[in-house]
C-alpha cells in the first residue's frame, strides 16, 4: 500500500481529489490533513465514512510537531500540497494568513519531507532519497500575473504575481524549487487555471452566481465583467495532478488548462439563462484592487510530454455543475450558514 498525503483535502479540489484517488487505487491510502477553516468541509468527504483506506487529520502544516507526527505514523511516500488560502479578495483584506499558510505552512512541509525522506538525514551534502519519493505543489496560473490580449502563459515565464495571494503562491513554489535545487527534494510543480464543478465554496464566481441567481438575489460583476480567464473542470484538474504525481520528469512545472478561455460576464450570462433568470439581476461594482484582466494557459508540456488531455468541454462541464448545485442545495445552504461546523462537531466529538 501507498500512502499519500494530500493537504487541504477537504476544500473543493482537494475533496474532488481525494476521492477521485481512492476510486482510481484502491490499493492506496490516503491521508487527508485539512485545518477546516471556512472553506473546508468534512461534508465534501462524508461518503468516505468507514473506508478503510481513507484517514481525516485535523492539523495546520504550520504546526511542524504535527506535521512530524503525520509522517512518522503513516510512512508518508508523497504529497499533494494543497493546503492553501486561496481567495484573492480575502488576500487584499488580511493577507497575513495567505502568507504564513501558504508559504511557512509549505516550507514546514518541505522540511518534515526531506527529513523522512532522505537516506541521510544528518549529511547536508546528501542528495539521495527513498524510492518513490515526491513532493507535488499546487499552485495557480495567477503567479504568472496578467497577459495582453494575446499570448498564453508558458512554464518558463517570469513569476510576477500582483495579489497578496498569487504573490505567496509564487513564494511557495520557489521555495520547492529552492529544495529541489539545494537538496535534491523530488518535486513537481502544477499551475492550473480558474477551476469550476462540484463543491467549490460560494464565494467563487460560479457558485456565487449560481446561488445568487436561485435566490433572485443582485449579481456583483466586477468592473466590466470582461476579465478572462481560462476554465479548467476540477475532475480534469484531478486527473492532471493524477498524471504528474505518477509521471512527472522530477525538477519540472508542469501548466493545466482547459482551452476555455471566456469572459466572466458571458459566464455569468450563461448562468442567467440556464436557470430562466433575469439580466436584471446583474449589477456592477467597483473593480477590485490589482484584478489581473487576462489569464490563459499553454498547457502543452503535459499533454505533449505525459499524454494528458482535458476531457470536459466548458459547455457539458457547466451544465453538469448547475445540475450538481441545484441538486444539492442543502449542502449550500449548510456552507453558507456555517452548519457544517456542527457535522464536524458530530462526526468528530469536537
Amino acid at each position: 500500500m501507498r500512502n499519500i498525503l494530500v493537504t487541504g483535502g477537504a476544500g473543493f479540489i482537494g475533496s474532488n481529489f481525494v476521492k477521485y484517488m481512492l476510486d482510481s487505487y484502491p490499493e492506496y491510502r490516503i491521508i487527508n490533513v485539512d485545518l477546516l477553516t471556512y472553506a473546508g468541509n468534512l461534508e465534501n468527504l462524508k461518503e468516505l465514512s468507514g473506508n478503510p483506506n481513507y484517514i481525516f487529520i485535523k492539523a495546520d502544516i504550520r504546526n511542524r510537531d504535527m506535521m512530524d507526527d503525520v509522517f512518522a505514523t503513516y510512512n508518508i511516500e508523497a504529497v499533494v500540497n494543497m493546503a492553501a488560502e486561496s481567495h484573492v479578495d480575502r488576500s487584499i483584506v488580511e493577507p497575513e494568513i495567505f502568507l504564513t499558510t501558504n508559504i511557512i505552512g509549505t516550507q514546514v512541509l518541505l522540511d518534515v519531507a526531506k527529513k523522512y525522506w532522505k537516506l541521510n538525514p544528518d549529511d547536508k551534502y546528501c542528495r539521495d532519497y527513498k524510492a518513490g519519493v515526491k513532493f507535488l505543489q499546487v499552485s495557480t496560473d495567477e503567479v504568472y500575473g496578467a497577459l495582453g490580449e494575446r499570448g498564453l502563459f508558458v512554464e518558463t515565464m517570469p513569476l510576477m504575481p500582483n495579489s497578496p495571494y498569487s504573490a505567496s503562491k509564487a513564494a511557495a513554489d520557489l521555495i520547492v524549487r529552492a529544495y529541489n535545487e539545494t537538496f535534491g527534494l523530488p518535486m513537481n510543480i502544477t499551475r492550473c487555471s480558474n477551476n469550476y464543478g462540484p463543491y467549490q465554496f460560494p464565494e467563487k464566481l460560479i457558485p456565487l452566481m449560481i446561488n445568487n441567481c436561485l435566490n433572485d438575489k443582485e449579481l456583483p460583476i466586477y468592473g466590466d465583467g470582461m476579465q478572462v480567464r481560462d476554465w479548467l473542470h476540477v475532475a480534469d484538474h484531478c486527473s492532471a495532478i493524477d498524471m504528474v504525481l505518477h509521471k512527472g520528469v522530477d525538477g519540472e512545472v508542469y501548466n493545466i488548462g482547459g482551452n476555455n478561455e471566456k469572459a466572466n460576464i458571458e459566464i455569468v450570462k450563461l448562468i442567467i439563462n440556464a436557470l430562466g433568470k433575469s439580466e436584471s439581476l446583474i449589477k456592477y461594482v467597483k473593480d477590485r484592487p490589482g484584478h489581473d484582466r487576462r489569464y490563459a494557459i499553454d498547457n502543452r508540456k503535459i499533454t505533449s510530454q505525459l499524454g494528458w488531455e482535458p476531457i470536459y468541454t466548458f459547455e457539458a462541464g457547466m451544465q453538469e455543475t448547475i445540475d450538481w448545485y441545484l441538486a444539492n442545495l442543502g449542502w449550500v445552504e449548510n456552507v453558507v450558514s456555517g452548519d457544517y461546523v456542527k457535522y464536524y462537531g458530530e462526526m468528530y466529538g469536537e
